[in-house]
Order: structure tokens, then C-alpha cells, then sequence
């Protein structure tokens, strides 16, 4: 099973690349049994749209 750290790290990894087989399973695994690495895959989540609408926004409101 993987430890947090590990966790963590792959969460992180999932936001950049498709995790394989292995790494999804073991992810799952993981997340079921702890929550606290489960709140930090909701924290990482609400940051990326966050982090995106802020991005939009900026687009939107840039004069040439």
C-alpha cells in the first residue's frame, strides 16, 4: 500500500499526466482507507479550477 507521501505525489503527478494501471489502483486503494489524503485531493481539485476560471477570467479582460 502506498504510504501518504506517495499519495500525495501521484495526486500531484495526476494533475499533469494519465497515471497508469498500477498507480490509479494503488491510488484508489489508498484513498478509500485515508481521509486525510483524500481531503487534499478535493484541496488539490478546488485549486485547479480555481487556478483555470482565474486564467479565463484573465484572457477575457486582456486588451490587445
Amino acid at each position: 500500500m502506498l504510504s501518504c507521501k506517495e499519495t500525495t505525489h501521484l495526486l500531484s503527478e495526476a494533475q499533469d499526466r494519465q497515471l497508469d494501471l498500477g498507480e490509479r489502483f494503488a491510488l484508489k486503494m489508498h484513498l478509500l482507507m485515508c481521509q486525510g489524503c483524500s481531503n487534499y485531493r478535493t484541496q488539490m481539485d478546488f485549486l485547479r479550477q480555481a487556478c483555470d476560471r482565474l486564467k479565463v477570467t484573465n484572457t477575457e479582460t486582456e486588451q490587445p
